[in-house]
This record gives C-alpha cells, structure tokens and sequence, in this order.
C-alpha cells in the first residue's frame, strides 16, 4: 500500500528531532473558509458575482463592481459535533462551541473623470479556517498495539537502554513506565525490546482529540472594471495560524486478565503551532450580456513561517510486571530537563484555480431593478503540491533536508488534486431577499479505502435600504474523514471513520457611505 511507503518515509528520523507530518499540510488547505452572510447564504459562490467584500479573498475582480464605499462586520457561532465509528464501535463526541468573525472591513470606491477605468480598494480580514472541533472514537483492536510504534522506531534507531532516552516524546516515555521492556539473548546480553501489551484476546482503544484556532487572514484587495464589461483584480492576503491540539490515546488489557503484566496505558500529548504566511490571488470577470457574467480566479499558494511546540506524558499499568509493578507515569520534560520540543519550519500551501459564472435576473444597470441571481464556482485545489521546508539550522542541515524530502513525498503520494464545487441564489423581493446554496468539498486523499468529502447547505435572509444592509445566514456543514490512532511502518494499519456536523449562524451589518 502506498501508506506503508509513506511509514517507513516517516520511520526513518527520530520524532523527537522532527514533528511535522503530511496532516498538516491537509489541515492548511482543506477547509471550508467564512464569509459574510450574503456569501454563505449562497454557498460561498461568489466567484465571478462581485459586489461583496468577500470577493477579496475569492475573486478580486468582483471589487470592480463597486460604485459606493462599504463598511462590513460579520460575528459568526460555530456548532460543531463529530461522530467516529472505530473497528465496528460508533461513538459521539461533546459538541464544541465557538465564536469567531466572518468576513469584515470595508471597501472603499474611486473616481477619476480621466480614466475609462472605475476602481475600488478593499481593507477586509475574513476566517479562513476554523479549527474549533472535537473527536472521540474507541473499540477492540485485535490487529496491533500502539506499543508498536515504538518498538518500530527503537529497531530502526538500534536503541539501546540508554539511547531509548534520548527519544523523550516516544520511546522515551514508553520504556520508562515499562510499555515496552527489555529482551535478553541466552547469553545474558541486551536484544532488543518487546511490549507488555497482549494481542491475544485483543486491546480496548480510545483515541480522543480536541483542537481550537484558526487560520484569520488579513487583506489588502484592488478591483477595476472597464465599461463595466471587463474586471480585474488582485489582492495580498497574510493569513495568521493559531492551533492548538490535545489528544489522549488509551490503550487497555479487553482480557482483564490481572496476571499478564498489562493493564492499560494513556499517552497524552499537547501540541500547538503559530505562525504566519502570505500569498496573492488574481481574477478576472467578464460580462459578455448584462446579465451574463464569467469569472477566472488563480490562488498562488501560500508561504508559511511557522513554529510549534510539543510535550506528552505517559502512564501505564503493568500490574505485577517485576521491577517495577503497579502505575508509573512520567513526562516528557522529566525526561529532557524540562524543555519542550521546539521547531521552526515553512510550508508552502497547494495552488487554487477557479471557474465561475453567474446569471443576473432583471435590469442589470439597475441593482434595484434585479429580480435575483445564480452563481456557481467550481474550483481545483492541488493538495498534494504542499511542500515542507527546514527553516532553522540547529540540528544537522542534511539530515533535516533528507527528513523534509521524506515528508513531501509522502505528502505527494498521499494526497491528490480535488475538485471543489459551490452554487447558490437569491430572489430579491423589493428591500427583502432569500438566499440558498450548497457547495460540495471533494476528497484530497490518494488511496481509495480512505473517502472523505465535505458538504455544506446554507439559507438566508437579505435587508437593503436606504444605505443600510443586515444579512443572516445558517450554513450546514456535514463531513466525513478519516483519523489514525497511530502509524505503523511493518503492520497494517487501521483508521476510525469520522462523520461531523457543522452549524454556523452569521450576521452581517453593513452601511454604505
């Protein structure tokens, strides 16, 4: 299988030096981006319909439409629940609550009698990501152990009862509290390891990971149209990273047998990583009829800075297991003087390219005279062109350039270029309008065991008058991915299924000036 390629890739450098994996570079680029309200109401389809300040992080171009200065601020409230189904085990986790802020700024128009050329700037930040979930899933695996993982890494190492120290965020810990144990040869003499965990009747896992931040991208946009037939645009975005992620791993004896020298062991980690990066997109839209209008837009990918922490801690029970019986526990800072793992690296994002259209109903000159719209984009993202890059030169450059060159080939291998697609519209009835749209997220991964997609359904309500617009909109999102409770490189590997729900009510209030 190609993920075994992609293990051993990850095998071969000790993770205590190294942290990123190719999950990271899916995290960056595979989400659902906010909006304001009018926005998602139609499903986010706003590529080639202009007029909303969301246009500086879709399109661009659709700021040439722009005849009046905007101001916009959009709160939002996500509601997110997730529910895994491991090893034939269904389980729901807590919901998660959070509050965030849509796309907001303003938009301001320019004049110039001199120019055949109309224009319009934007100052706007939007929430390009929301990482606020939360996921829980357990069962009976009788396939493998998680002790395997570092049985793996201390043979491909040659660790011995020393060295094993030196890997104080994995082998470290679990040959401390006796997961895994020395073996002797007839002579007495140091072979290897083994773990204490029992296949035989089979282990009770539980995986449980909780995440909070985002990805909140600033922006500079610049739209122009010529004769209102031709638009262009282009905008600078900084997107800034905060994430944060917890995951408590368990791992049990389902014999409950009190004499095998296992009971269970849990392994906790917290990770967090910041940073930030900056790209471009560009678009054009062109207006062959008035009620007709087509839209190109290209996102260059982005260029992280980034830097991320990492401590764990163990506890496991081996009952009677001489020398040490009963609980022992121990952290990754008791073995390492106390410091956390420390990494600085750079990622580069994949490409966007996007096609859009959109159909004007009523007298276009005329925006009170519009009757309504459908629009419609359908975008390819190129998942698996995401690049890690070292950043620092602490540690031996080659060895950091060759784990890098591991990780972007697993990354290429894994994933593959997926095609996104949004459509939604809105009747206008005099001051008052309602709005609709769905938008489908498609599946990055490579192998055809592993499906994974993204939905999301959304309605709205509109108010213009006099200057003064309020936009509320309730999008539903419905998604379905995978999750490994750990990696094996010598062993198949088994993944929880994990289906989420998503409900995000916005609220947009704008005036012109």
């Amino acid at each position: 299988m190609k993920r075994r390629f992609v293990l051993l890739a990850l095998s071969f450098y000790a993770l205590n030096l190294y942290a990123q994996i190719p999950e990271d570079a899916l995290r960056m680029s595979w989400n659902i981006p906010s909006g304001t309200a009018r926005s998602q109401g139609i499903g986010g389809a706003v590529g080639a319909l202009g007029g909303d300040i969301t246009s500086t992080f879709v399109n661009p171009a659709g700021l040439g439409f722009y005849k009046t200065n905007d101001v916009v601020f959009t709160p939002s409230i996500g509601l997110v629940s997730n529910k895994g189904n491991f090893r034939g085990t269904d389980n729901t986790s807590a919901t998660k609550n959070s509050f965030s802020i849509g796309t907001s700024g303003a938009v301001f128009a320019l004049s110039n009698a001199y120019s055949p050329w109309s224009q319009a700037f934007s100052i706007a930040v939007n929430r390009a990501a929301d990482f606020n979930s939360a996921i829980k899933y357990r069962g009976l695996n009788t396939l493998s152990s998680y002790s395997q993982q570092y049985l793996e890494e201390a043979e491909f190492n040659g660790l011995d009862t020393n060295s094993v120290y030196d890997f104080p965020f994995t082998s470290g810990l679990a040959y401390f509290t006796y997961l895994i144990d020395t073996v002797l040869d007839a002579s007495g003499n140091f072979a290897g390891f083994r773990s204490l965990a029992s296949l035989e009747v089979g282990l009770n896992q539980e995986k449980t990971v909780t995440t909070s931040g985002g990805i909140t991208e600033l922006a500079l946009g610049f739209g122009a149209s010529k004769g209102d037939r031709i638009y262009l645009g282009a905008s600078i975005g900084i997107p800034i990273l905060n994430y944060k992620r917890t995951t408590v791993f368990r791992e049990s004896d389902a014999s409950n047998d009190p004499a095998n020298s296992f009971n269970y062991s849990e392994y906790t980690q917290n990770y967090s990583s910041k940073g930030a990066g900056v790209n471009l997109k560009l678009g054009a839209i062109f207006k062959p009829v008035n009620a007709l209008r087509i839209g190109l837009g290209i996102h260059t990918p982005t260029l992280y800075g980034l830097s991320e922490e990492t401590s764990a801690a163990m506890t496991t029970d081996t009952e009677n297991y001489p020398p040490s019986p009963g609980v022992v526990s121990v952290t990754s800072g008791e073995l390492n003087g106390d410091q956390t793992a420390y990494f600085r690296y750079n990622l580069t994002s994949p490409w966007k390219f996007m096609l859009s259209g959109a159909y004007v109903f009523g007298q276009e000159e005329d925006v009170k005279n519009q009757k309504g719209f459908i629009s419609a984009d359908v975008e390819y993202v190129t998942h698996g062109s995401s690049r890690f890059a070292s950043s620092q030169s602490d540690f031996d450059q080659t060895s950091q350039d060759d784990y890098y060159d591991g990780i972007n080939d697993a990354t290429r291998i894994l994933y593959k270029g997926a095609l996104n697609a949004r459509v939604g519209g809105e009747l206008k009835f005099n001051v008052w309008m309602v709005r609709g749209g769905f938008a489908y997220y498609g599946n990055p991964y490579d192998e055809e065991e592993l499906t994974a997609r993204r939905m999301s359904l959304s309605g709205g309500l509109g108010y213009r008058n006099k200057g003064v617009f309020v936009d509320l909109a309730y999008q539903h999102q419905l998604s379905k991915d995978v999750d490994f409770p750990y990696r094996l490189a010598d062993e198949a590997n088994t993944f929880a299924t994990i289906d989420g729900t998503r409900g995000n009510i916005l609220l947009t209030f704008g005036f012109k000036f």
